[in-house]
């Protein structure tokens, strides 16, 4: 098995994650997360069921939630291209620890691993009924398999690896922070949306007049464990409303912080790689701030908040390529 395949297998599955991750937020966009109240399956089938008996079978199975086959087939897409992506990672695992080439075998094995927690995090979703903070994590876990494979993606590839500049080594720790500040406001917006808590503010530029004065941190960052069902959320208005306002606050947060790296990465950087890299930077987190201002402005249209979710993943890769790339660059630079 040569390495030219092992690169098309990791390009396609990096493709493939970018798939589950859109479908992902449609399913919860669409209030599809409990459409097969079980999992792996649908309603004890392999598939969602559309015949008389099998409809009756279901519905007598699960009587407290009865089949509605739209929400049930979003939710089952995914899954099939979810386990698809699943199969996908473990080639790239059992090729990178037992194909007879030498490849990088640490983030493969990360890989595998995170995909099986990844599963175990979609079946909690399911069986938690849409417990917040494990619909959190499932998301964060996303966005993390996408960053790695594109790590691995670059592993595959050295002629990608940028060159030496001993000037951006200095950047390394302003890139850093970026990641984080761009990982958190992604953790808070998922927040926000398992709780249900998008459209507790629908004014500019941070919520209702009075937000500050109603504001309930304690509430609004619980876990609230103990429910049966999470599904439309369980806290108050002025919670979600406190986590909606925090959530604009961190983006605004990341607009300068971002914005100021990929300025400073622009200025700074001679090759033209990293240029682009600055560049693209800059694209995704303008696109991202119309996109979430759009959500305010039209009341979260589904295909918009789809978007604004995949842009954030895009945002989040993006900063990790840019890590990687300095890294290599410092690496060189004490090599030399």
């Amino acid at each position: 098995m040569n390495k030219g395949l092992l690169q098309k297998l990791s390009t396609w599955t990096l493709l493939l994650t970018m798939v589950v991750i859109i479908l992902g937020a449609y399913t919860r966009l669409t209030d599809a997360g409990l459409g097969c109240p079980d999992w792996p399956g649908c309603y004890g089938f392999l598939k969602v069921p559309m015949t008389e008996a099998r409809i009756a079978q279901a519905e007598m199975a699960f009587p407290e939630r009865p089949l509605e086959p739209f929400k049930a087939w979003n939710e089952m897409i995914h899954r099939y291209f979810a386990g698809t992506l699943g199969l996908m990672i473990a080639a790239i695992f059992f090729i990178s620890w037992f194909g007879r080439i030498q490849t990088p075998r640490l983030l493969p094995t990360v890989l595998a691993v995170l995909v099986i927690f990844q599963a175990a995090l979609g079946a909690w979703t399911v069986t938690l009924s849409l417990l917040p903070i494990v619909v959190m994590a499932h998301l964060m876990g996303g966005f993390t398999l996408l960053c790695l494979l594109g790590l691995y993606w670059l592993q595959l590839r050295p002629e990608y690896q940028a060159r030496l500049e001993p000037q951006l080594a200095r950047l390394k720790p302003l890139a850093i922070a970026t990641t984080v500040v761009v990982a958190l406001q992604i953790a808070l917006g998922g927040w926000t949306a398992a709780n249900y808590a998008a459209l507790a503010c629908i004014e500019l530029p941070i919520c209702e007049p009075g937000w500050a004065s109603r504001l309930a941190l304690g509430e609004a960052f619980s876990l609230h464990l103990g429910y049966d069902d999470y599904e439309f959320g369980v806290m108050s208005q002025d919670a979600r409303q406190t986590i909606h306002a925090f959530h604009r606050i961190g983006a605004g947060i990341t607009l300068l912080v971002t914005g100021l790296f990929s300025w400073l990465l622009w200025q700074k950087a001679a090759s033209p790689l990293m240029k682009k890299l600055a560049l693209a930077l800059a694209a995704i987190l303008l696109l991202q701030f119309v996109l979430g201002v759009l959500n305010v402005v039209l009341h979260l249209p589904l295909l918009n908040a789809v978007a604004h979710n995949f842009v954030g993943a895009n945002l989040l890769l993006c900063m990790v390529v840019i890590l990687y790339q300095l890294k290599h660059c410092t690496r060189e630079q004490e090599k030399a």
